[in-house]
């Protein structure tokens, strides 16, 4: 089937970050209802474990609470040994980077989650190919791991290496691992000792599927944590956040099922792709990355079937494709591939 000529908004309005089907919607008015957001990697499979209540926001978040929280995502991360404080969405933690006087010259490794670029301004981007070579001559470098878009992780120990390198010429690593939850192997926070040099930012509302929260983390070494904790002030995050994260972080029993079930599920996508002659990218199992040179038309095809998956404007030929969050929205997917 001919596809129609790609719409020449999408890639302005829909390509700066996934989550908008709002604007997917005024974009294709006549597309079929309920829109399915496949744009993000947000765990479909949301934690339902507390009930939010009005008498949640009666008090001020209370040190206590902060402390519990603290101590639930630690233990969550097996990251006993280093410094953490809560923020508002690791968003946040990343766009106060700037002020934190990290070492110059600054390296983003690319490509990656657009903030990261903005986070350092003025940043030289690399390709992970380069980067022990740019350890070696210090400064601060800033990477994702699982990475976004692309789902590429390294081993914890990988970056440790490198970290330790960058530390020896008083640099310093900043790791951001949003998709670590769904991961848990990629990351660095349980091999990091009290004096790495090393800063790491956790996100909460991606794994347990609640973004809304706006909960995220800093943990690493002291002096960089500390710094971010200033900044935020006596009540960084809500007491609704608090009181959720907290029971959440808990809740080992929901967060093994949860890997499990997200494993499968990326399974499940990948055999949907592989049938349509796309080729799943990634070891993230929130999302997968697809390369094609008609991306733009599979995208239109897909938005017109009232289905939003993530494009990129600086990348024509690539997809991000978030998990569907059951058996008939995987239909609807192969059923939306199939008719192109």
């Amino acid at each position: 089937m001919l596809l129609d000529p790609p719409h020449p908004e999408p890639a302005a309005a829909l390509s700066y970050h996934g989550g908008r089907p709002d604007a997917a919607a005024r974009l294709y008015p006549d597309a079929p209802l309920p829109w399915l957001d496949l744009s993000t990697g947000i765990n479909p499979y949301a934690w339902e474990g507390e009930p939010l209540t009005v008498a949640m926001l009666r008090a001020l978040p209370s040190p206590s609470d902060l402390a519990a929280l603290h101590q639930a995502a630690a233990g969550a991360f097996a990251a006993r040994e280093v410094a953490i404080t809560a923020l508002p969405g690791s968003e946040i933690g990343l766009r106060a980077l700037g002020g934190l006087a990290l070492p110059k010259p600054w390296h983003v490794v690319a490509p990656s989650y657009r903030t990261h670029a903005a986070a350092l301004p003025g940043a030289r981007s690399i390709g992970a190919e380069a980067v022990d070579e740019v350890a070696r001559g210090g400064g601060t470098l800033l990477l994702a791991n699982p990475n976004n878009p692309d789902g590429r992780a390294w081993p914890g120990d990988r970056l440790i290496g490198l970290a330790r390198t960058l530390a020896s010429r008083d640099g310093v690593l900043v790791i951001d691992e949003a998709f670590a939850d769904a991961l848990p192997e990629a990351s660095v926070l349980p091999l990091l000792a009290r004096d790495d040099r090393v800063l790491v930012f956790r996100s909460f509302g991606k794994f347990f599927g609640l973004a809304g929260i706006r909960l995220g983390f800093a943990c690493g070494a002291a002096a960089l944590v500390g710094a971010l904790a200033a900044r935020l002030g006596s009540w960084p995050v809500s007491t609704i956040a608090l009181r959720l994260g907290t029971a959440a972080y808990r809740d080992d029993d929901w967060i093994a099922t949860t890997r499990t079930r997200l494993t499968q599920a990326a399974a499940a996508l990948d055999g949907v792709l592989h049938a349509h002659a796309l080729v799943p990218q990634g070891a993230c199992p929130l999302f997968r990355l697809v390369e094609r040179d008609d991306a733009a038309l599979i995208f239109e095809r897909l938005a017109r079937a009232g289905l939003l998956v993530r494009p990129f404007s600086d990348a024509p030929t690539r997809l991000r494709i978030g998990l569907p969050g059951d058996a008939s929205a995987l239909r609807r997917l192969d059923a939306a591939l199939r008719d192109r």
